[in-house]
């Protein structure tokens, strides 16, 4: 009975999260940046990966990159940022802007500590909690496109949850980085 139960709740918080899924990247084309079919990014401070859209595949519309491929390197991975700063305090309480630029500034200063930057950024993965206003997503690209190589941007999930740990979190994102040995 419980079961049940526990597959219906789960059930009943899909099809609203489908649903601005579905509206996120209708907005996310809107603002999309066009992009070569196939690319492949070999950037001279990179060689240790390459990011690219392969032909047989949809062509992302929202600025990221379908495959991310690593050839060489360290992997470093970057638990989920929030917008706390180093002292623990949250910024940008209700403000999502300002919760995105501490997080990305927390995920900058993660990547350096392990001897890389942001552009060793191979994948990113988005928790956005489903209050926010769908059309406050692009900022996050905007904050994003200041730190990211947008010619070879990483490869990104984007997901929409009911929340997150704390309520007063907005937004959480963790990062996959491949730096020099």
């Amino acid at each position: 009975m419980k079961m049940n139960a526990m597959r219906t709740t789960i059930l009943k918080s899909i099809l609203p999260a489908a649903l601005f899924c579905i509206a996120v990247l209708a907005l996310a084309s809107f603002v999309a940046m066009p992009q070569a079919t196939t690319r492949t990014a070999a950037m001279p401070d990179q060689p240790n990966f390459r990011l690219f859209n392969p032909d047989t595949m949809a062509k992302p519309a929202a600025g990221y990159s379908q495959v991310g491929e690593v050839t060489g390197g360290k992997v470093v991975y970057i638990a989920g940022q929030v917008a706390l700063d180093a002292s623990g305090n949250l910024v940008g309480k209700d403000d999502f802007r300002a919760q995105t630029e501490q997080i990305f500034k927390n995920l900058d200063a993660a990547v350096r500590a392990a001897g890389g930057s942001f552009h060793n950024v191979v994948k990113l993965n988005y928790y956005c909690v489903d209050s926010v206003d769908p059309s406050a997503i692009t900022q996050v690209r905007e904050i994003r496109d200041k730190y990211v190589n947008t010619q070879s941007p990483p490869t990104s999930t984007f997901v929409v949850v009911r929340r997150l740990v704390r309520p007063e979190w907005l937004l959480e994102v963790e990062a996959v980085a491949v730096v020099k040995r």
